[in-house]
């Protein structure tokens, strides 16, 4: 891949549970399309690729005569794995990033790492009501976690306050758009590793 060349990557998945399909463009100018059929996904997932400014186009059919679970958890790892495949070898990317992003009177802190070893730590959890959007919160994390998983990513989210769950979730989904906008930036002349590989 020529070092200036768009990093983009095709993703389609389909299990008994959900069946997705999702074009990213890791250099692109936000335009975000966003279908998953739960609303709170949509809104979210393209707050996150917006802020990011990254290109995604992510269509989702899905079991949610169930609940939303399968839904989100199966969007997080398809775009965690369009992430890792559209980074390719992560030659020259800044690697790391942080942000927080205040949501009137919530606030949430992003940090990550694209280091190709997948950890989630959620920490402030008690924050968030019991359900939002008419489906269990923790649902969230399975969502954070299958990213973190299919892109390879050390990702730490922590609530640090806020009443509103909505407001909470869209300052977690700001910071780490923000945050993967710094990690994925090509602002190296090599890959940031003493081991000479990310993996």
């Amino acid at each position: 891949m020529n070092a200036a060349s768009p990093r983009k990557a095709r993703i389609s998945r389909q299990t008994a549970e959900t069946a997705i399909t999702l074009d990213l463009c890791l250099d692109g100018s936000a335009d975000v399309r966003v279908a998953t059929g739960f609303g709170m996904a949509d809104h979210m997932i393209t707050l996150l690729a917006f802020w990011a400014g990254f290109d995604l186009d992510l269509s989702c059919s899905g079991d949610l005569h169930v609940d939303a679970h399968h839904t989100l958890e199966d969007a997080g790892i398809c775009l965690g794995q369009g992430l890792g495949r559209a980074l390719g070898d992560k030659a020259r990317i800044a690697r790391t990033g942080f942000a927080r992003v205040p949501m009137d009177e919530a606030l949430a802190e992003v940090s990550l790492d694209l280091s190709g070893r997948p950890f989630l730590v959620y920490r402030g959890q008690e924050w968030l009501p019991a359900v939002i959007a008419g489906e269990e919160s923790d649902l969230w994390r399975e969502f954070f976690k299958s990213l973190a998983a299919g892109a390879g990513m050390n990702l730490h989210i922590a609530f640090l306050y806020g009443q509103n769950g909505h407001h909470l979730l869209e300052s977690a989904c700001k910071g780490l758009g923000l945050a993967l906008s710094a990690a994925v930036a090509r602002t190296r002349s090599s890959i940031l590793s003493t081991k000479g590989s990310l993996d």
